[in-house]
């Protein structure tokens, strides 16, 4: 899962190849003074500027006719501080290779998304969350950022210093900086148990608050055009450690999970016809299973079926029906899903542009397989999330403004109130932060 670009013709193309962009040119810092010098050089040379990492984003948040920063360099531990219990890492670190690290040092964040092929800095900019009953986002835990504003200054943040900035910048859609660093919150590594097992859909949603209430991390994937689901439930473990097995891994999460996968969306993208029927062999062919291992070998997993997303938060209240509602509409449709639907949860926060910002929150993210027509499926999904308050991820496909995002967010003009004075002359700005932050 990587960035596809062009060094030749200057073209620069999104992981999930709905994006393109030229940007006028490219830089890759080796320090933090050389990014600074980077942004300096461009507001003399009248140039926008943008930094990507891997490229996972769904919406042209990173994209840019200026200059593209490319963080590769800004990688690594800067410092481990064992009494506070924080992690500060390299803005372009990837969150694979963090883990990695971390579990060396017998650490872990607390939560995490599914993938990991995200820097830290791309990931927590735009909201990346994992599921969790009271642990939230990974910007959630953050405790420290470093910030090189538009005009060059360095700007270090925290509760305790500029924390005005603090409080926006944890999601920060690029708009108010270029994050060079950030400091975690993390514990000691622990273990957690999964228990994966599929479940007709009518019978997760009527005992879905039980579900939600009985277990530290619930998610689900529905399988559109059946009415099965597969669940999955993480919960702290006091061991032993019994991870899955090599040839039992490979089977389930590789040949399974992506080669047959795969497979199933060639067959769906050139016959649409087949899509019910390979949705419901597909829904029945992963088997219940238990396992217990470290952290980031249970919460994430390889996604190597490239795919186009959109996802939406909604007030977890209101979950069971936007649910309910979507398959309806689907299942009046001519439409063929052959992806599943993802569902997962997270607790309230505090941070201004966080999708569960103020309230507790359930994600429902539609998905359709690379180069199959995606709109169609995208503008039903969104009607029905819409009509719940649905907030969409940041860097997931919508089509929401500032108008709609100022109604939603209680903290969205003081969000825009901290760019207008961070970035008066938009050096920040591209088309997409123009369309949901307003000019």
């Amino acid at each position: 899962m990587s960035t596809t670009a062009s060094e030749k013709n200057g073209t620069w193309r999104n992981w999930g190849g709905n994006v393109v962009a030229h940007p006028a040119r490219e830089v890759t810092p080796a320090s933090v003074e050389e990014l600074a010098a980077a942004v300096r050089r461009a507001a003399e040379d009248g140039l926008k500027v943008k930094a990507v990492g891997t490229g996972h984003s769904f919406t042209a948040v990173a994209a840019t006719d200026g200059v593209l920063i490319r963080p590769q360099l800004l990688t690594g531990i800067r410092t481990i501080d064992r009494d506070a219990m924080t992690v500060t890492v390299e803005a372009g670190t990837p969150l694979k290779r963090l883990n990695l690290a971390l579990a060396r040092e017998g650490l872990s964040l607390t939560n995490m998304g599914d993938i990991t092929e995200q820097t830290v800095s791309g990931a927590t900019s735009t909201g990346t969350h994992g599921t969790g009953r009271e642990s939230a986002s990974i910007a959630a835990q953050i405790r420290g950022l470093e910030l090189v504003t538009a005009d060059g200054s360095v700007l270090s943040c925290s509760e305790q210093e500029n924390p005005e900035v603090f409080a926006a910048a944890r999601i920060g859609l690029g708009a108010l900086g270029i994050v060079t660093a950030i400091t975690f919150a993390v514990e000691p590594v622990f273990l957690l148990t999964a228990r994966e097992e599929p479940m007709t859909l009518d019978r997760v949603l009527a005992g879905f608050d039980e579900l939600w209430a009985e277990n530290e991390h619930f998610e689900f994937y529905w399988f559109p055009h059946t009415g099965n689901t597969n669940t999955k439930r993480n919960n702290r473990s006091a061991g032993p450690e019994r991870p899955v097995g090599r040839l039992a891994g490979w089977f389930e999460d590789e040949f399974l999970s992506n080669g047959v996968f795969q497979a199933a969306q060639w067959v769906g993208r050139a016959v649409p016809a087949a899509v019910p029927a390979v949705a419901n062999a597909a829904s029945r062919a992963l088997s219940a299973r238990t396992y217990t291992d470290i952290p980031h070998k249970v919460f994430t997993s390889p996604r190597r079926v490239r795919f186009v997303e959109m996802e939406y938060a909604v007030p977890r209240a209101a979950l069971v029906d936007t649910l309910r509602e979507l398959k309806t509409a689907v299942d009046r449709s001519r439409l063929r899903v052959s992806f599943p639907v993802e569902v997962r949860t997270a607790p309230a926060d505090d941070i201004a542009l966080s999708t569960a910002s103020g309230r507790d929150s359930a994600y429902i993210a539609v998905h359709m397989f690379r180069g199959t027509p995606f709109q169609a499926y995208f503008t039903l999904a969104e009607r029905v999330f819409t009509a719940h308050e649905g907030r969409p991820h940041w860097g997931k496909v919508h089509t929401r403004d500032a108008a709609y995002f100022a109604e939603l967010y209680p903290r969205f003009g003081e969000f825009t109130a901290l760019r207008d004075r961070l970035d008066p002359d938009r050096r920040f700005q591209n088309d997409y932060l123009r369309r949901v932050l307003g000019p």
